[in-house]
């Protein structure tokens, strides 16, 4: 492994346009994070703090850790596929190797031995946890990476996040129906189907199995764009795992120098924060504050994703018409609309009732339109930092695809993690009753729900203000970029030139 950073191989001028097939594939690798996602965003924090009686403290810090080690090895795995030497490129690699430990880690975090006190779930729940999230960083941080080298037009990488967020959130989607029609469905003895315990673990087996597909897919249907890929280049050095430590603090430190990468960085930061306490509450609210059946929950749930998979469809439009920074300020506050005005509504008493038809829809629809602009902000931001890597490359005649996506998935993962924790503690802080006799609203003081509602919707959501104000800084539009492209080519052809003289003389 090389400590020197990618270089454009020498077929850069002559890549082929790319196919539907390789962005298919490409954008279908991406299913496997959201299944993860959808399983861990709804059904994990709920399994062990409601189902198995884990304190929402120990579950939310447990989770929150987890994310955390995630986080540092984000730009770790980043650094390292971005100087990574195979016959393979710098990406493939990583991609193939990650499947079957995702699948094994994936399965037991969700089949924990019966028995285990307080103590020995927290451990179980984390060591597992830590685990799930290593194997797919070891797939993810190359995965978004090998996106933006597959283009360098405006444009078409916009459509390429597209592909993958479609996909990410087709993931999701399944997760939901996967988990409340086929194993989480409501039964007379069971009336809502998440308090099942003996239904956890075959569920995760069943999408342990999808995810293994989805990147074995992905990595085989890409591998013939390793030639035309940017490549490791300089003297190879072998490095320890201090070295690379050392590195990858350096490079991270180097990427946030980038002005336009330093504003976006500590916008996701708000972002991710939300998301986790978004992630650790959201079950809570459907069954105790909204009260939805396993039919409304599969509604809601899939409301959401629905609607980011058709927004995916008018991003790269929008991102035409308005360019891409409005596009991003647009969805994140957009989001956080959503998130907050049904539970300032419901307080207020302007809001449908509870096990209303009324109610399911007027939920179900929030949570699609909530999809459709969210989305433009996700894939808007994708493509934004890819335009970033070119600017830095330009500057430093570093090619980093791998740890500028690596330190955004890094500080999008850490603070879901503190997300986790606020939510796990804020439940112990209104002193939510916990276990699988609690589970109606009838079992919670009115009041307690109030709180949950509260610090869900307007006390967190809130915050995407901040988020917007670090957005607005970004400077990088679509006039810019052209001339970071066009200036980015001279210098390539230059090199080019200067290779074949090279070889030229040898000969």
């Amino acid at each position: 492994m090389s400590n020197q950073q990618g270089g454009h191989s020498p077929q850069e001028g002559g890549r082929p346009p790319l196919s539907f097939g390789t962005k298919f594939n490409y954008g279908f690798g991406q299913a496997a994070e959201g299944l993860k996602n959808g399983a861990f965003g709804v059904f994990l924090f709920f399994y062990y703090n409601q189902v198995l009686a884990l304190s929402g403290t120990l579950a939310g810090l447990a989770v929150g850790i987890a994310l955390v080690f995630d986080a540092v090895t984000d730009p770790m795995a980043g650094s390292i596929s971005d100087n990574w030497r195979s016959k393979l490129g710098r990406r493939h690699p990583f991609m193939f190797l990650a499947a079957a430990p995702l699948a094994i880690a994936f399965f037991l975090l969700f089949n924990p031995p019966e028995g285990l006190g307080q103590m020995g779930l927290f451990a179980w729940l984390l060591i597992f946890a830590v685990l799930t999230r290593a194997a797919m960083t070891l797939y993810h941080v190359p995965h978004i990476a090998l996106g933006a080298e597959l283009t360098n037009d405006f444009e078409e990488r916009t459509t390429v996040v597209a592909f993958r967020q479609f996909f990410s959130t087709f993931g999701t989607l399944a997760a939901y129906i996967i988990g409340f029609l086929l194993f989480f469905n409501s039964t007379p003895e069971v009336p809502k189907g998440q308090f099942r315990v003996e239904a956890y673990a075959p569920f995760a087996m069943a999408l342990g199995l999808l995810m293994v597909v989805s990147i074995l897919v992905s990595a085989w249907g890409t591998r013939s764009q390793i030639p035309f890929l940017p490549q490791a280049t300089g003297a190879q050095e072998k490095l320890g795992l201090g070295a690379m430590a050392l590195r990858m603090i350096r490079e991270i430190r180097e990427a946030l120098t980038n002005r336009s990468f330093a504003w976006l960085f500590s916008g996701v930061l708000i972002v991710f924060m939300m998301v986790g306490v978004d992630s650790a509450l959201n079950l809570h609210m459907n069954t105790y504050f909204w009260e939805l059946s396993a039919t409304g929950n599969t509604l809601f749930f899939a409301a959401y994703p629905i609607g980011v998979m058709f927004g995916t469809l008018i991003a790269r439009r929008l991102n035409v018409l308005f360019d891409k920074k409005p596009s991003v300020v647009f969805g994140t506050s957009w989001w956080a609309l959503c998130q907050i005005v049904p539970v300032v509504l419901r307080i207020f008493g302007f809001f449908p009732e509870n096990g209303t038809d009324a109610l399911l829809i007027t939920l179900v629809c929030v949570k699609f339109v909530q999809g459709v602009g969210v989305v433009q902000a996700l894939i808007t931001f994708g493509s934004m930092v890819a335009d970033i890597v070119d600017e830095h490359e330009l500057k430093t005649g570093k090619r980093q695809e791998g740890i500028f996506f690596a330190s955004v998935s890094f500080s999008g993962k850490f603070t879901t993690g503190i997300g986790n924790v606020v939510g796990g503690i804020a439940l112990d802080l209104i002193s939510w009753p916990r276990g699988v006799a609690i589970q109606s609203a009838a079992d919670v003081p009115p009041e307690t729900i109030t709180w949950l509602g509260l610090v869900y919707g307007p006390i967190v959501a809130g915050f995407a203000v901040v988020s917007v104000w670090c957005y607005s800084k970004h400077r990088l539009d679509r006039h810019r970029h052209k001339e970071i492209v066009a200036e980015l080519e001279v210098r390539r052809r230059a090199r080019e030139g200067q290779q074949v003289q090279a070889a030229g003389g040898g000969s």
